[in-house]
């Protein structure tokens, strides 16, 4: 099956609430991502495989050169095949269409071969303060 990749594609807040939730082994919520969405991103990328959505990540911004990667999933059975590389991609691409210099994501130690290798990212230094 082919996966198709689309920026500001259409979902359902249930099916990218069950996305989130295979992806991240967590319960099913109840998150009004639409809403979300249109209020804090510059976009975002679907990947669908026959109609299913099978991966997703956000794009926010400070409504200038700073674009953030969140929340990048792929549904547990399509890992390891390029879809979060191919994500990641479609953001990159899109943020530096809109204007954005940088894009940058904050990952656990476990995911470095994915942002840094596969994704291209280069480490940093950055901080953290938890609230």
């Amino acid at each position: 099956m082919t996966i198709t990749y689309e920026w500001r594609g259409d979902f359902d807040n249930a099916a990218l609430n069950a996305l989130h939730a295979d992806g991240f082994d967590h319960p099913v919520a109840r998150t009004d991502w639409r809403a979300r969405l249109e209020r804090h991103s510059l976009g975002w990328v679907c990947a669908r495989e026959d109609g299913s959505l099978v991966g997703f990540v956000n794009v926010v911004w400070d409504g200038g050169v700073h674009a953030f990667v969140l929340d990048t999933v792929v549904a547990q059975d399509r890992r390891a095949r390029g879809v979060g590389a191919a994500l990641v991609a479609a953001a990159a691409h899109e943020a530096r269409a809109a204007g954005c210099g940088w894009l940058h994501v904050d990952f656990e130690e476990h995911l470095s071969p994915f942002y840094l290798d596969a994704c291209g990212f280069k480490a940093t230094t950055a901080g953290l303060i938890a609230l």
